[in-house]
């Protein structure tokens, strides 16, 4: 213990900055199931652990010979996913988040840190959307995923995803991306413009990793039905809709998967039914669901937490005040918080000089 505590010591400042960070992604809404059908949540809830501050605790319990279950050395890649979560047809409720309980290798628990609030749907809604259900719209500049499955099959799907700075379709993970109108008048002036509101059927949009910064060019977003792609909707869109996006300046390709790569498909019009529709193949078809992020860092240090902090408490503001009393200056500041048990309020402390004229 002498020994860690003087090897430790010297590291102070550089433990300062040894944050550690909790990134859950999960989808807006999500499918209740019915009978004996199990509709797993998809994309399925995602967990990122990063930060320097893992690794300092990785080696403070190997020198403290805790059972640790080999926790590697390269954080960036520390990921986990739920993919048999569902909701039963037996659960009534509305709306509900996901409980993240974390424990350290040594079967220590750090605590619970929750997700945002979900909705239950029962399907996606084919009726156009309107303001009274903005809940089920997609917003210019949220996040969304994007995923391609085949005859409704689960093991067959396929997430758009970014791995190494390039596109790809995996089967295991999945991306957050930022879609964003873009105002294609005033872009053909003086580059991308992006636009607020509701993304619609028909407009432009450009899809943007929300880790990596990877863009897509941009793309016209276009209603699919029966595997055709409608030129003249534009009906807001709504989550779980079956979308395709077909690219501005080549309009007969699309954005296709192939496997596992991502490539623009070459398509056709469909003469023989309305020369507003067009040909898509299976890889062409992808499903648009709203997701949410909640990033969760802090500091554990070298202190030795007792009890799990269930649920963690999340700052959400501060509040810096000035007092004088007699000879001294405070200056308070106080957290605005939520699960936090009580109010916490640090006082910095100046003495006043009193001064001759």
């Amino acid at each position: 213990r002498t020994w860690l505590k003087l090897k430790y010591g010297m590291e102070t400042e550089r433990e300062a900055h040894a944050d550690q960070s909790i990134l859950i992604l999960h989808a807006k809404v999500a499918q209740k199931s019915y009978g004996n059908e199990k509709r797993f949540f998809c994309p399925p809830p995602c967990v990122f652990i990063s930060g320097r501050g893992w690794r300092c605790l990785n080696e403070i319990l190997t020198h403290s010979r805790a059972i640790l279950n080999s926790l590697p050395l390269c954080l960036q890649q520390m990921f986990a996913c739920a993919k048999s979560l569902f909701i039963s047809d037996q659960d009534k409720r509305k709306h509900f988040c996901l409980l993240l309980r974390l424990f350290l290798g040594n079967r220590h628990e750090l605590g619970s840190f929750q997700s945002k609030m979900i909705k239950v749907i029962s399907k996606p809604s084919q009726k156009r959307q309107s303001m009274k259900n903005a809940d089920l719209c997609i917003s210019s500049c949220s996040r969304v995923a994007l995923f391609n499955r085949l005859r409704s099959q689960t093991v067959s799907t396929r997430y758009l995803s970014v791995d190494r700075g390039a596109f790809i379709a995996s089967a295991r993970q999945w991306t957050a991306f930022t879609i964003t109108m873009v105002d294609d008048q005033r872009a053909e002036q003086a580059g991308f413009v992006l636009s607020e509101g509701f993304i619609c059927y028909g407009c432009v949009v450009q899809l943007v990793c929300t880790e990596s910064g990877v863009a897509l060019p941009p793309m016209v977003i276009r209603k699919v039905n029966k595997q055709h792609a409608i030129l003249d909707v534009d009906e807001p869109v709504s989550q779980l809709h079956k979308c395709a996006f077909q690219f501005r300046d080549n309009p007969h390709a699309y954005l296709c998967l192939s496997n596992d790569t991502i490539i623009q498909h070459q398509v056709s019009f469909s003469h023989s039914f309305s020369p507003l529709l067009m040909i898509l193949n299976d890889g062409s078809c992808w499903t648009i669901i709203g997701v949410e992020a909640v990033e969760f860092t802090f500091n554990q240090g070298l202190a030795c937490i007792q009890t799990p902090v269930s649920p963690f408490p999340v700052i959400t503001g501060l509040e810096v005040s000035l007092l004088s009393r007699q000879w001294q200056r405070l200056t308070r500041i106080s957290p605005y918080a939520s699960c936090f048990c009580s109010v916490v309020t640090k006082f910095k402390t100046e003495a006043c000089r009193s001064e001759k004229h």
